[in-house]
């Protein structure tokens, strides 16, 4: 059965964010295919998914060129569903991958050089079965490059019309205010910068979110819910078939210990406010208007649906915020 959108779908049902000082909004929350649209992963869950989230206003699918796992799988797996449900909505959709990880062997096959960045992108808008990506990201700084070669690389990736806009991600703050001035100079300003941001890795406040601000780069957070360690998945130890009980993936079984007596109380506020754990934690990075949007990953409809009534309640009280951070820092 071919795929028609919910007619309705831009009717209130998410909100919208200018992306820094762009031209682009992006919805609060993302949907993110780092996980559960892989090899390894049922197809017509993650057609399912991508299905619901463009229903509920989420125009934004974020890829990369290792995500799978195998790698390059879910790019694959991307560009079977996109050919068969969304290509008639194309200019509808923000569409992003990245480069920066190991994705084959030799000394050309990662990192930060413009002979793996271009060709990388090359490689994943053929998985995809597209002419061009509307974001494409340096995955994460390279040591050993000059900033400059991968800064010019992201310049030609727009000037090429491969992609629209330039990116990056895991960029320190201090390495970031540099790139976006050489993007800058170049005439291709950095549209965003993705790092790692939840209750439970906040380096970005250490300076990152106000170079965000001074350059008008907007924020994506990735990983809001650790992997899923703020939701209630992990409450009472883990479950089998969650990431922490899987061979693959970030989330490590001795992780999950030492976090939950915090969970736990997170959880009674989250009850307090009459949400989730996991849609308090997307609410709490949602407060602060320089996150342009939340990137979320879900393993099923359900929890997909989960996640996106996280905006529905962004506000917080101070005396929630207050004992938010005491249990954080205790």
């Amino acid at each position: 059965m071919s795929y028609i959108p919910d007619n309705e779908r831009y009717e209130n049902k998410t909100g919208y964010r200018r992306c820094g000082h762009s031209g682009i909004k992006l919805p609060e929350i993302s949907l993110g295919l780092w996980h559960n649209f892989g090899g390894v992963d049922v197809l017509e869950n993650g057609r399912a998914m991508l299905r619901c989230a463009f229903d509920q206003g989420i125009t934004h699918f974020d890829l990369a060129n290792n995500y799978g796992p195998p790698p390059g799988s879910a790019e694959e797996n991307f560009g079977v569903i996109y050919k068969k449900d969304f290509l008639p909505f194309r200019d509808e959709l923000i569409i992003s991958t990245k480069a920066g990880y190991l994705m084959w062997p030799g000394p050309y096959g990662e990192w930060g050089s413009r002979k793996y960045l271009l060709s990388s992108l090359d490689q994943s808008l053929n998985r995809m079965g597209l002419d061009y990506v509307d974001i494409f990201y340096s995955h994460r700084p390279d040591p050993d490059t000059p900033l400059e070669e991968t800064m010019m690389a992201l310049d030609y990736a727009v000037r090429s019309g491969k992609a629209l806009y330039a990116g990056i991600s895991n960029y320190p703050a201090e390495l970031t205010k540099k790139a976006a001035a050489i993007l800058k100079q170049l005439g291709t300003p950095c549209l965003i910068h993705q790092p790692k941001y939840s209750m439970f890795e906040r380096w970005v406040e250490n300076g990152l979110l106000d170079v965000m601000e001074e350059e008008g780069i907007g924020v994506i957070a990735f990983s809001p819910l650790a992997q899923g360690l703020l939701t209630n998945r992990y409450l009472d130890g883990i479950p089998e078939g969650s990431r922490a009980a899987k061979s693959w993936g970030y989330l490590r079984e001795d992780q999950v210990g030492p976090a939950l007596v915090k969970v736990r109380q997170l959880n009674d506020i989250a009850k307090f406010r009459g949400q989730s754990l996991a849609q308090m934690a997307i609410a709490w990075l949602l407060k602060d208007q320089r996150v342009t949007s939340v990137l979320i990953g879900a393993s099923s409809v359900a929890q997909l649906k989960d996640n996106l009534a996280s905006a529905s309640n962004l506000a917080f009280s101070e005396g929630e915020l207050k004992n938010i951070e005491e249990i954080l820092q205790s």
